[in-house]
C-alpha cells in the first residue's frame, strides 16, 4: 500500500497578509492614511479586509482630485504578491512625471 502525498497550503490569514503589504507599501515611500496609500499626497494604493479576503485596490493614475480604482480580491498569498509586484511595477512606470 502506498500512501499519496498531498500538500495543502497553508490558510489564507488576510489579516497577517494586510499587515505584511503594510510593511511593502511603506518600504516603497508610500505613506497611509485610513487604508489609502499615498504618495506626494496622491492616492495610489488601498487595502481593507473584507471577511477572509484582502479589498485591493491601485489607481489608474495619480490624481489629486478623484482617482479612478482598478480593483481586486486577494485571497491567496499567490494574489498578495500579484499584487505587491503589479503595484512595484506601475510606480516605476509612473516615475516623478506622474505626480
Amino acid at each position: 500500500m502506498t500512501e499519496e502525498a498531498s500538500f495543502a497550503p497553508p490558510a489564507f490569514k488576510p489579516d497577517e497578509a494586510l499587515q505584511r503589504l503594510k510593511r511593502e507599501l511603506r518600504e516603497l515611500g508610500l505613506v497611509e492614511r485610513e487604508g489609502v496609500f499615498e504618495r506626494r499626497g496622491m492616492a495610489v494604493a488601498r487595502l481593507r479586509i473584507e471577511g477572509a479576503e484582502l479589498a485591493a485596490a491601485i489607481v489608474q493614475r495619480p490624481s489629486r482630485n478623484s482617482p479612478q480604482w482598478n480593483s481586486r480580491a486577494l485571497a491567496s498569498s499567490t494574489a498578495v504578491r500579484d499584487f505587491s509586484a503589479a503595484l512595484k511595477k506601475t510606480l516605476r512606470q509612473w516615475g516623478d512625471g506622474d505626480d
